[in-house]
């Protein structure tokens, strides 16, 4: 099974994330992480161009292929990656679940933003108004909606987690 946990940075993926990972085991996979060993390698600089998309679609399709649940945490504010996601599950033969995780309270987004602390040495960390000038694209298909202002994440990832596979 590939989970694909989308939205805006400071919304809550990676915690969603690390719970699903806690709760069941899923293999999480984060954007950030890849972005800034790309930055290391010498080859980026930030922002990272796609290739961090690539290097985590390479990783998810072979860890699906393998048999793991794995749980993809990037913004994914575009229908093309979207359709990346589902193309590599298919390929994979796992079925998928899209997951657009929002903060619906904006206050309490802007102040995860504005105090967060990174946790990857060197990844600059997205202010407000980076955050705020994002270009999401309309969803196209069906996902589940997690909203870390008005539900606790327990009950969020057991949402995930139970929630219809699409093949």
């Amino acid at each position: 099974m590939l989970i694909v946990l989308s939205g805006l940075p400071g919304s809550g993926k990676t915690t969603v994330a690390r719970a699903l990972t806690a709760r069941a085991g899923v293999v999480h996979l984060r954007m950030d992480t890849v972005e800034q060993a790309l930055v290391d390698s010498g080859r980026e600089t930030h922002p990272v161009s796609p290739a961090g998309y690539y290097v985590l679609r390479a990783l998810a399709g072979d860890l699906l292929r393998q048999g793991h649940t794995v749980a993809a945490d990037s913004v994914n504010p575009l229908t093309i990656t979207r359709e990346m996601w589902r193309r590599v599950a298919r390929e994979a033969g796992a079925g998928f679940r899209e997951v657009e995780v929002v903060c619906s309270d904006v206050a309490l987004h802007e102040r995860r933003v504005r105090e967060r602390v990174g946790d990857i040495e060197g990844l600059p960390l997205p202010t407000w108004e980076d955050v705020q000038a994002v270009e999401f694209e309309p969803w196209d298909g069906d996902r589940l909606v997690v909203d870390t202002a008005t539900e606790a994440v327990a009950a969020a990832v057991e949402r995930v987690l139970e929630g219809p596979a699409r093949p």
